[in-house]
Protein backbone atom coordinates (compact mmCIF):
# COMPACT_ATOMS: atom_id res chain seq x y z
CA UNK A 1 0.00 0.00 0.00
CA UNK A 2 1.02 3.60 -0.53
CA UNK A 3 1.65 4.60 3.08
CA UNK A 4 1.96 1.34 5.00
CA UNK A 5 5.42 0.11 3.96
CA UNK A 6 5.90 -1.73 7.27
CA UNK A 7 3.61 -4.62 6.41
CA UNK A 8 2.51 -6.13 3.13
CA UNK A 9 -1.01 -6.53 4.55
CA UNK A 10 -3.43 -3.68 3.99
CA UNK A 11 -4.80 -2.57 7.34
CA UNK A 12 -8.22 -1.15 8.07
CA UNK A 13 -8.69 -0.34 11.73
CA UNK A 14 -12.20 -1.61 12.31
CA UNK A 15 -14.69 0.38 14.36
CA UNK A 16 -12.77 3.64 14.31
CA UNK A 17 -13.68 6.91 12.67
CA UNK A 18 -12.47 7.68 9.17
CA UNK A 19 -12.42 11.40 10.03
CA UNK A 20 -8.89 12.89 10.13
CA UNK A 21 -7.73 14.83 13.18
CA UNK A 22 -4.39 16.33 14.35
CA UNK A 23 -1.98 13.59 15.38
CA UNK A 24 0.55 13.98 18.19
CA UNK A 25 3.43 11.72 17.18
CA UNK A 26 5.92 9.65 19.19
CA UNK A 27 9.18 9.06 17.29
CA UNK A 28 11.29 5.93 16.91
CA UNK A 29 14.73 6.59 18.42
CA UNK A 30 17.99 5.52 16.74
CA UNK A 31 21.11 4.98 18.89
CA UNK A 32 23.90 5.24 16.32
CA UNK A 33 27.44 5.28 17.71
CA UNK A 34 27.97 9.04 17.16
CA UNK A 35 24.84 10.08 19.07
CA UNK A 36 24.56 12.01 22.33
CA UNK A 37 22.01 12.42 25.13
CA UNK A 38 20.37 15.80 24.41
CA UNK A 39 17.32 14.24 22.75
CA UNK A 40 16.74 12.50 26.09
CA UNK A 41 17.71 15.25 28.53
CA UNK A 42 16.58 18.36 26.61
CA UNK A 43 13.64 17.03 24.60
CA UNK A 44 12.35 14.28 26.89
CA UNK A 45 12.35 11.45 24.36
CA UNK A 46 12.25 7.98 25.89
CA UNK A 47 14.61 5.17 24.97
CA UNK A 48 16.13 2.13 26.64
CA UNK A 49 19.53 3.03 25.19
CA UNK A 50 22.10 5.22 26.93
CA UNK A 51 22.17 7.63 23.98
CA UNK A 52 19.88 8.85 21.24
CA UNK A 53 21.36 9.88 17.90
CA UNK A 54 18.13 10.49 15.98
CA UNK A 55 14.43 10.94 16.70
CA UNK A 56 12.30 10.31 13.60
CA UNK A 57 9.61 12.82 14.52
CA UNK A 58 7.59 12.42 11.31
CA UNK A 59 8.11 9.05 9.65
CA UNK A 60 6.31 6.58 7.43
CA UNK A 61 9.56 4.74 6.62
CA UNK A 62 9.83 0.96 6.91
CA UNK A 63 12.89 1.37 9.16
CA UNK A 64 10.86 3.17 11.81
CA UNK A 65 7.39 4.72 11.74
CA UNK A 66 6.02 7.37 14.09
CA UNK A 67 3.46 6.21 16.65
CA UNK A 68 0.26 8.14 17.39
CA UNK A 69 -0.09 9.35 20.98
CA UNK A 70 -3.60 10.86 21.01
CA UNK A 71 -7.20 10.22 20.04
CA UNK A 72 -8.87 7.16 18.59
CA UNK A 73 -5.78 5.97 16.76
CA UNK A 74 -3.44 6.18 19.78
CA UNK A 75 -0.98 3.29 19.71
CA UNK A 76 -1.21 2.88 15.93
CA UNK A 77 1.36 4.14 13.44
CA UNK A 78 1.20 7.15 11.15
CA UNK A 79 1.20 4.86 8.07
CA UNK A 80 -1.82 3.03 9.48
CA UNK A 81 -3.69 6.30 9.98
CA UNK A 82 -2.95 7.45 6.43
CA UNK A 83 -4.07 4.11 5.02
CA UNK A 84 -7.26 4.59 7.01
CA UNK A 85 -7.86 8.16 5.87
CA UNK A 86 -6.65 8.05 2.28
CA UNK A 87 -5.04 10.69 0.09
CA UNK A 88 -7.28 13.53 1.26
CA UNK A 89 -5.43 13.65 4.58
CA UNK A 90 -2.06 14.35 2.94
CA UNK A 91 -3.35 16.70 0.25
CA UNK A 92 -3.08 16.80 -3.52
CA UNK A 93 0.62 17.64 -3.65
CA UNK A 94 1.74 14.79 -1.40
CA UNK A 95 -0.78 12.37 -2.92
CA UNK A 96 0.88 12.90 -6.30
CA UNK A 97 3.94 11.03 -4.98
CA UNK A 98 3.94 7.22 -5.13
CA UNK A 99 5.09 7.16 -1.48
CA UNK A 100 4.77 9.39 1.60
CA UNK A 101 7.27 12.02 0.46
CA UNK A 102 9.17 13.29 3.52
CA UNK A 103 10.89 12.17 6.70
CA UNK A 104 11.72 14.63 9.51
CA UNK A 105 14.35 14.01 12.17
CA UNK A 106 16.04 15.59 15.15
CA UNK A 107 19.74 14.67 15.11
CA UNK A 108 22.12 14.98 18.08
CA UNK A 109 25.71 14.61 16.87
CA UNK A 110 27.86 14.24 19.98
CA UNK A 111 30.58 12.95 17.66
CA UNK A 112 31.00 13.75 13.96
CA UNK A 113 29.06 11.76 11.38
CA UNK A 114 30.70 9.95 8.50
CA UNK A 115 31.52 11.82 5.29
CA UNK A 116 28.70 10.73 3.00
CA UNK A 117 26.52 11.40 -0.01
CA UNK A 118 23.00 10.46 -1.11
CA UNK A 119 21.96 9.49 -4.65
CA UNK A 120 19.24 11.14 -6.70
CA UNK A 121 15.95 9.42 -7.51
CA UNK A 122 17.01 7.88 -10.83
CA UNK A 123 20.19 6.28 -9.45
CA UNK A 124 18.61 5.21 -6.16
CA UNK A 125 15.63 3.56 -7.84
CA UNK A 126 17.86 1.72 -10.31
CA UNK A 127 20.44 0.58 -7.76
CA UNK A 128 18.69 0.52 -4.36
CA UNK A 129 15.01 0.13 -5.18
CA UNK A 130 13.96 3.26 -3.27
CA UNK A 131 13.92 6.98 -3.90
CA UNK A 132 16.94 9.24 -3.52
CA UNK A 133 17.56 11.77 -0.80
CA UNK A 134 17.60 15.54 -0.88
CA UNK A 135 17.46 17.15 2.56
CA UNK A 136 17.58 20.38 4.56
CA UNK A 137 19.40 21.01 7.82
CA UNK A 138 18.38 23.61 10.39
CA UNK A 139 20.90 24.08 13.21
CA UNK A 140 18.84 24.01 16.39
CA UNK A 141 21.90 24.42 18.62
CA UNK A 142 25.64 23.84 18.56
CA UNK A 143 28.72 23.97 20.73
CA UNK A 144 31.26 26.79 20.32
CA UNK A 145 33.62 26.08 17.43
CA UNK A 146 31.35 23.44 15.83
CA UNK A 147 31.63 22.97 12.05
CA UNK A 148 30.35 20.73 9.30
CA UNK A 149 31.41 19.65 5.83
CA UNK A 150 29.31 20.93 2.91
CA UNK A 151 30.53 20.04 -0.57
CA UNK A 152 34.00 20.89 -1.89
CA UNK A 153 36.18 23.99 -1.61
CA UNK A 154 37.10 23.68 -5.30
CA UNK A 155 36.18 21.55 -8.29
CA UNK A 156 37.50 17.98 -8.52
CA UNK A 157 37.52 15.34 -11.19
CA UNK A 158 36.06 11.96 -10.36
CA UNK A 159 39.58 10.56 -10.52
CA UNK A 160 40.89 12.99 -7.90
CA UNK A 161 37.82 12.37 -5.73
CA UNK A 162 38.50 8.64 -5.73
CA UNK A 163 42.23 9.13 -5.14
CA UNK A 164 41.65 11.38 -2.15
CA UNK A 165 39.27 8.84 -0.63
CA UNK A 166 41.88 6.12 -1.09
CA UNK A 167 44.74 8.25 0.32
CA UNK A 168 42.69 9.65 3.23
CA UNK A 169 43.18 13.25 2.07
CA UNK A 170 39.56 14.03 1.18
CA UNK A 171 38.99 16.57 3.95
CA UNK A 172 41.75 18.76 2.48
CA UNK A 173 39.40 19.69 -0.38
CA UNK A 174 36.09 19.72 1.52
CA UNK A 175 34.24 22.94 2.28
CA UNK A 176 34.45 23.16 6.09
CA UNK A 177 31.84 25.57 7.46
CA UNK A 178 31.73 26.89 11.05
CA UNK A 179 28.11 26.87 12.20
CA UNK A 180 25.93 28.80 14.60
CA UNK A 181 22.43 28.36 15.92
CA UNK A 182 19.85 29.20 13.24
CA UNK A 183 21.95 28.29 10.20
CA UNK A 184 20.32 26.45 7.28
CA UNK A 185 21.90 24.14 4.69
CA UNK A 186 20.12 22.66 1.66
CA UNK A 187 21.74 19.31 0.85
CA UNK A 188 20.72 18.43 -2.68
CA UNK A 189 21.19 14.77 -3.70
CA UNK A 190 24.79 14.32 -4.83
CA UNK A 191 26.23 16.82 -2.31
CA UNK A 192 29.06 15.48 -0.15
CA UNK A 193 28.43 16.32 3.51
CA UNK A 194 29.12 15.49 7.16
CA UNK A 195 27.56 16.85 10.34
CA UNK A 196 30.31 17.78 12.78
CA UNK A 197 30.57 17.04 16.50
CA UNK A 198 28.51 19.14 18.90
CA UNK A 199 25.68 20.02 16.52
CA UNK A 200 21.94 19.50 17.07
CA UNK A 201 20.01 19.55 13.81
CA UNK A 202 16.42 19.37 12.59
CA UNK A 203 16.43 17.62 9.23
CA UNK A 204 13.70 17.56 6.59
CA UNK A 205 14.43 14.99 3.90
CA UNK A 206 13.01 12.76 1.25
CA UNK A 207 11.56 9.57 2.67
CA UNK A 208 14.69 7.51 2.01
CA UNK A 209 17.38 5.84 4.10
CA UNK A 210 20.02 5.34 1.38
CA UNK A 211 23.47 6.66 2.36
CA UNK A 212 26.86 6.11 0.75
CA UNK A 213 29.81 6.55 3.14
CA UNK A 214 33.20 7.57 1.81
CA UNK A 215 34.99 8.04 5.15
CA UNK A 216 34.21 7.01 8.73
CA UNK A 217 37.54 8.02 10.30
CA UNK A 218 38.46 4.39 10.98
CA UNK A 219 35.72 3.96 13.60
CA UNK A 220 34.40 0.56 14.60
CA UNK A 221 30.71 -0.27 14.68
CA UNK A 222 28.81 -2.07 17.45
CA UNK A 223 30.09 -5.39 16.09
CA UNK A 224 33.71 -4.29 16.53
CA UNK A 225 34.28 -4.04 12.80
CA UNK A 226 34.74 -0.97 10.57
CA UNK A 227 31.45 0.24 9.14
CA UNK A 228 31.24 -0.40 5.38
CA UNK A 229 32.19 2.25 2.84
CA UNK A 230 30.52 2.67 -0.55
CA UNK A 231 33.25 4.28 -2.62
CA UNK A 232 32.22 3.15 -6.10
CA UNK A 233 28.62 4.25 -5.64
CA UNK A 234 29.70 7.55 -4.08
CA UNK A 235 31.98 8.32 -7.02
CA UNK A 236 29.06 7.59 -9.35
CA UNK A 237 26.66 10.06 -7.71
CA UNK A 238 28.73 12.88 -6.14
CA UNK A 239 28.70 16.38 -7.62
CA UNK A 240 32.38 17.35 -7.39
CA UNK A 241 31.85 21.08 -8.03
CA UNK A 242 31.69 23.55 -5.10
CA UNK A 243 28.19 24.31 -3.73
CA UNK A 244 26.34 27.23 -5.30
CA UNK A 245 23.24 27.51 -3.07
CA UNK A 246 23.24 30.12 -0.29
CA UNK A 247 23.61 28.67 3.20
CA UNK A 248 23.89 29.86 6.78
CA UNK A 249 21.69 32.76 7.93
CA UNK A 250 19.41 32.67 4.88
CA UNK A 251 15.73 33.59 4.86
CA UNK A 252 14.31 36.99 5.78
CA UNK A 253 12.29 37.13 8.99
CA UNK A 254 8.80 38.48 8.24
CA UNK A 255 6.20 39.67 10.72
CA UNK A 256 2.77 38.01 10.63
CA UNK A 257 -0.22 38.43 12.96
CA UNK A 258 0.84 36.97 16.30
CA UNK A 259 4.45 36.16 15.42
CA UNK A 260 7.05 35.86 12.66
CA UNK A 261 8.16 33.39 10.05
CA UNK A 262 11.44 32.76 8.24
CA UNK A 263 11.51 30.73 5.01
CA UNK A 264 14.22 28.06 5.14
CA UNK A 265 13.90 25.84 2.07
CA UNK A 266 11.48 25.37 -0.79
CA UNK A 267 11.70 22.79 -3.57
CA UNK A 268 9.40 20.38 -5.40
CA UNK A 269 9.86 17.87 -2.55
CA UNK A 270 9.14 19.96 0.54
CA UNK A 271 8.82 23.48 1.94
CA UNK A 272 10.00 24.42 5.45
CA UNK A 273 9.92 27.58 7.48
CA UNK A 274 10.76 28.65 11.03
CA UNK A 275 7.61 29.86 12.76
CA UNK A 276 7.89 31.97 15.92
CA UNK A 277 4.67 32.21 17.92
CA UNK A 278 4.56 35.31 20.11
CA UNK A 279 0.84 35.44 20.83
CA UNK A 280 -1.41 33.42 18.49
CA UNK A 281 -0.72 32.20 14.94
CA UNK A 282 -2.92 30.25 12.54
CA UNK A 283 -1.48 27.32 10.57
CA UNK A 284 -2.74 24.83 8.01
CA UNK A 285 -2.95 24.24 4.26
CA UNK A 286 -5.61 23.10 1.81
CA UNK A 287 -3.04 21.56 -0.55
CA UNK A 288 -0.85 19.65 1.88
CA UNK A 289 -0.62 18.24 5.38
CA UNK A 290 1.41 20.40 7.78
CA UNK A 291 4.14 19.06 10.07
CA UNK A 292 4.77 21.08 13.24
CA UNK A 293 7.89 20.39 15.31
CA UNK A 294 8.33 22.44 18.49
CA UNK A 295 11.99 23.42 18.87
CA UNK A 296 11.79 25.90 21.75
CA UNK A 297 9.22 27.12 24.25
CA UNK A 298 5.68 25.83 24.33
CA UNK A 299 2.21 26.53 22.97
CA UNK A 300 -1.31 25.20 22.76
CA UNK A 301 -2.68 23.88 19.46
CA UNK A 302 -6.42 24.26 18.99
CA UNK A 303 -7.74 22.76 15.77
CA UNK A 304 -10.91 23.58 13.88
CA UNK A 305 -12.32 20.15 14.80
CA UNK A 306 -11.98 20.93 18.52
CA UNK A 307 -8.77 18.96 19.14
CA UNK A 308 -6.57 20.67 21.74
CA UNK A 309 -2.95 19.66 22.24
CA UNK A 310 -0.32 21.18 24.55
CA UNK A 311 2.97 21.32 22.62
CA UNK A 312 6.24 21.34 24.51
CA UNK A 313 9.80 21.18 23.21
CA UNK A 314 10.14 18.13 20.94
CA UNK A 315 6.42 17.75 20.23
CA UNK A 316 5.60 16.73 16.66
CA UNK A 317 2.13 17.13 15.14
CA UNK A 318 0.71 15.92 11.82
CA UNK A 319 -2.04 18.37 10.82
CA UNK A 320 -4.12 16.86 8.00
CA UNK A 321 -4.61 18.73 4.74
CA UNK A 322 -7.62 21.02 4.69
CA UNK A 323 -7.53 21.53 8.46
CA UNK A 324 -6.53 24.74 10.24
CA UNK A 325 -5.34 25.26 13.80
CA UNK A 326 -4.40 28.09 16.13
CA UNK A 327 -1.13 28.08 18.06
CA UNK A 328 -1.22 30.12 21.27
CA UNK A 329 1.78 30.80 23.49
CA UNK A 330 5.45 31.54 22.95
CA UNK A 331 7.28 28.94 20.89
CA UNK A 332 9.58 28.34 17.96
CA UNK A 333 8.44 25.64 15.52
CA UNK A 334 9.68 24.06 12.32
CA UNK A 335 6.71 24.11 9.96
CA UNK A 336 6.95 21.81 6.92
CA UNK A 337 4.66 20.72 4.09
CA UNK A 338 4.83 19.40 0.54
Amino acid sequence: EKYDKISSVFLRIEGLSMKPYPLLLKPPIKDYLWGGTRLITDFGFETTSAKAAEAWVLSCHKDGASLIANGELAGHTLPEALDQWGDAAVGDKAAAFPYFPILIKLIDARDRLSVQVHPDDAYAMRVEGEFGKTEMWYVVDCEPGAALLYGFSRGLTQEEFRRRIETDTLEEVCNRVPVKKGDMFFIEAGTLHAIGAGILIAEVQQNSNTTYRVSDYGRLGADGKPRPLHVDKAVDVTNTAPPTRPYGAVGEITAIPGGTYRPLASCDLFTSQLLCVEEAVRVGSMESFTSLLCLEGGCELTAADGTALPLKKGASVFLPAGMTAKLTGRAQLLCSRV
